[in-house]
């Protein structure tokens, strides 16, 4: 029997790897991606020659069909990186992971004696239920380190408040730490240590966008097709098949048909395309899946040096900023003159409110005036910027999204040659690996016929870069 074109929809990670896997097989898939630019929420943009991540991604990964994949693809563009990353707090600069001895200076002895009987409180009579994340975070270093380092940051990030936020985004992110094993890491080293995060991590030379141009170049080397500025605006099917996509490439409508469709575009999307459209209930449920979305202020600093981390989390309420990147520090590679420094200011915010419908210019200036008053930069010395917007960057994990999603999920799963991937096309919080092998696994699904399930990808609660070492327990 012929076989017919596999339409994979996306150009990021998750769609990028699709292909590359599917070339594997001899088959020739055909990408449609609506950006003129590849990578999807792993891309990297670049400006007046510099090259800015967008969000910070380390490669390190668990999974080792993805690190084989890494490296098979860049090899030796690959650099092997310090990891160094703190918190701003309160005019103060604290490591993170938190380290005691370094948490408790900054904060002064009366208020770490408060939080250590904060926490003996909280571990002694603890929330019965683990609903949200505030209980899940409180239960493990207490209300008073909960309303310190973790509040104000989460919702910044999420818009939304932490007893909104569900627990299961804190069990898969942060799951092993404890403010009592952090303190007795200090003293013994236990049988099973939990190393949170790793200390080094390999990072393309040009950063991400380096990696997934390869993997295109790669994917038409084998004779796949990768399509760029062709956005999808329908999806047709006849029942419970699909037959073909039309899209918009370059102003021209096309339709592009196929035996099989792998999509990558955010679910919530992807179900409002379809013509004829799923069921109402389907609809209305894809319509409560909220997104929170983040710009990127991009500064280029007069200056060969500013500070040593890859990146700095900023936990203060008196700053709209959440994050701030060192490019320069991921890679020297991208910043093209060395006497200065590239930085990137992520601000979180939802797509169409006051910050995200900021003028660039005010953006920039806003940007300036927050690493001044930070401490990290003189705004004198920023001598340009640009502004990158990123919408649906993360699934909102509210108090409903778990029942609305399902609906939606029972849906697209009764699609016969149909299959999501990815972080947005699952809506849920997986990282570049875990977007990876969603895809890899769509791949042995439609090809070799096995049967599995994508959406339990990354979903037992164990977050990817927490490593355990077996060893005797001895003091340190």
């Amino acid at each position: 029997m012929e076989r017919g074109p596999i339409v994979i929809i996306g150009a990021g990670p998750a769609g990028l790897t699709a292909a590359y896997e599917l070339t594997k097989f001899n088959r020739r898939p055909i990408v449609l991606e609506k950006r003129e630019i590849l990578g999807g929420l792993a891309r990297t943009e670049r400006y007046q020659g510099y090259y800015f991540d967008i969000g910070g991604h380390r490669f390190f990964t668990k999974v080792e069909e993805v690190n084989k994949m890494w490296h098979e693809v860049l090899g030796k563009d690959f650099l092997r990186r310090p990891r160094l990353s703190r918190i701003y707090f309160n005019g103060e600069f604290f490591d993170y992971p938190l380290k005691p001895l370094n948490a408790l200076r900054g904060l002064g002895f009366f208020q770490s004696v408060l939080i250590i009987l904060s926490y003996l409180r909280w571990h002694l009579f603890p929330y019965r239920r683990e609903d949200t994340f505030e209980q899940w975070v409180t239960n493990r270093f207490g209300k008073r380190l909960f309303l310190t380092f973790f509040k104000t940051y989460t919702e910044k990030v999420w818009g939304i408040s932490c007893s909104e936020l569900r627990a299961e985004w804190a069990a898969q992110r942060i799951k092993g730490l404890s403010l009592k094993t952090a303190l007795l890491s200090m003293f013994l080293k236990p049988k099973e240590t939990i190393k949170t995060l790793i200390q080094e991590f390999d990072y393309p030379r040009l950063g991400p966008g380096m990696m997934w141009s390869a993997v295109k170049d790669e994917v038409e080397r084998r004779a796949g097709l990768v399509r760029l500025r062709c956005e999808v605006i329908r999806v047709h099917r006849t029942a419970d098949r699909i037959d073909s996509v039309a899209i918009l490439c370059d102003g021209q409508m096309e339709v592009i048909k196929g035996t099989d469709f792998i999509s990558s575009m955010p679910v919530t999307e992807f179900v409002n395309k379809l013509a004829p459209p799923p069921p109402p209930e389907v609809l209305q449920a894809a319509e409560k899946l909220a997104y929170r979305d983040f710009l990127t202020v991009c500064l280029i600093v007069n200056k060969p040096h500013l500070f040593p981390d890859n990146w700095i989390y900023v936990h203060d309420p008196d700053v709209k900023v959440g994050r701030i990147q060192n490019f320069k520090n991921w890679s020297p590679y991208m910043v093209p003159d060395l006497t200065k420094t590239s930085l990137g200011l992520e601000y979180f915010c939802t797509e169409g409110d006051a910050l995200w419908n900021t003028p660039d210019a005010d953006l920039i200036e806003l940007a300036k005036r927050e690493v001044d008053r930070i401490g990290v930069a003189n705004s004198a010395d920023v001598e340009d910027g640009c502004v990158v917007r990123v919408p649906k960057a993360y699934p909102v994990y509210d108090s409903s999204h778990r029942d609305f999603l399902a609906i939606v999920r029972e849906y697209v799963e009764g699609l016969e040659n149909f299959q999501t991937i990815g972080r947005n096309g699952l809506h849920r919080y997986n990282n570049q690996d875990h977007a990876m092998l969603t895809a890899m696994l769509a791949v042995r699904n439609l090809v070799l016929g096995q049967q599995n399930d994508l959406w339990s990808v990354n979903t037992d609660e164990d977050y990817h870069e927490e490593t355990r070492e077996e060893t005797d327990v001895e003091a340190q």
